[in-house]
């Protein structure tokens, strides 16, 4: 089976845009890109790292970039996977706090930012923006919920399922049939820091689900063949595309 790629399927991944522009109306998505000013960051590099002061917020113009948290162990877990028009950073309004999170940028990215006061300053002005900003803030809160509630009760199977229905709205791209192709390379370490369990065990789940023919591999790239057994796993509780993401 012939399976697209990312440069060829620009318009099918369009649909997986689950970023802040969903939320806020195109004139204050502008007046937000207004006060933001732009940075290339490197692959490899942080934008911030745990314990930094959390002044600003992220807007990835073009890239990728996840929030990490070490252990004193030094066993990293991976709690989010950010791509193109996505929002983030540690807000508390109205008073300062420190970065709970490191943000490590994964591909060269282009990045917006926007100081904490700058952006307060706009939501006193315009209470539109306000409210639907709220909502945004209130959407972030359910994903990070969903995700403990996954790691939390149905075992490393479950949680693996549930990462991989996450892939699948995130980054997935529809096949002929039902099967769905991961727009996004990941490697068995990176999926077992996202779950907080060792590499090992996310080798031995995975292996059982190709043998099941619930996924495969293509190019490197992972394929769901069967969406519905990992729902059955994870007892997904069907969960709206913008809660159940990366």
């Amino acid at each position: 089976m012939e399976f697209r790629s990312r440069g060829v399927t620009h318009m099918a991944l369009a649909t997986n845009n689950l970023g802040i522009a969903r939320f806020l109306s195109d004139d204050n998505m502008e007046m937000l890109r207004g006060i933001m000013y732009t940075k290339q960051a490197e692959k490899g590099t942080y934008l911030y790292w745990e314990g930094d002061s959390a002044d600003k917020l992220y807007y990835i113009i073009k890239g990728r970039v996840r929030l990490t948290k070490t252990m004193d162990t030094g066993k990293s877990f991976t709690l989010y996977l950010y791509q193109d028009g996505d929002l983030f950073g540690q807000l508390d309004p109205f008073q300062d706090s420190l970065h709970d999170f490191s943000a490590e940028v994964i591909e060269d990215s282009r990045i917006g930012m926007i100081q904490r006061k700058d952006l307060e300053v706009l939501l006193w002005q315009h209470g539109d923006l306000a409210i639907q900003f709220m909502k945004w803030m209130g959407l972030t809160h359910r994903v990070t919920q969903s995700k403990f509630r996954d790691l939390m009760m149905f075992g490393k199977t479950g949680a693996l399922c549930s990462l991989l229905i996450r892939l699948s709205n995130t980054y997935g791209v529809p096949q002929e049939g039902s099967e769905i192709w991961i727009d996004l390379k990941i490697n068995n370490t990176e999926m077992a820091e996202m779950i907080g369990t060792a590499r090992e065990s996310v080798n031995r789940i995975l292996t059982d689900l190709r043998k099941a023919d619930v996924i495969d591999y293509v190019d490197g790239h992972l394929v769901i063949k069967d969406l519905s057994y990992l729902r059955d796993v994870c007892h997904c509780e069907q969960c709206p595309m913008e809660v159940c993401r990366m």
